[in-house]
């Protein structure tokens, strides 16, 4: 009965040994992992984010810039109503002589 507790425990023994060298293994491997992605990935995330900002900037110029050419547009229908009821005047006062 004593050498079957003997096997048993060190069994047990090495398999706890086994588990704890894999959690190791992939503790190491997720670590090794997370830096490396960490060093290569964030310039690259720095740079696309600055031409995220440049970006926004320039959508910004944009919409500003249509907003002020849709303003030029409507004064510039304006002036064309108001040139179109000139024409009509002045062929009305043509028609009367």
């Amino acid at each position: 009965m004593n050498v079957q507790a003997i096997i048993l425990a060190s069994v047990f023994s090495a398999a706890v040994i086994i588990v704890l060298l894999v959690v190791g293994a992939g503790l190491t491997g997720f670590l090794t992992a997370w830096f490396y992605q960490k060093a290569f990935f964030t310039p690259i995330i720095k740079r696309l984010e600055e031409e995220k900002e440049q970006l926004n900037k320039r959508i910004d110029n944009l919409n500003n810039e249509i907003s002020g050419l849709k303003n030029r547009i409507s004064e510039l229908e304006k002036n064309v109503k108001e040139k179109e009821e000139e024409i009509g005047e002045l062929k009305a006062r043509l028609e009367q002589k």
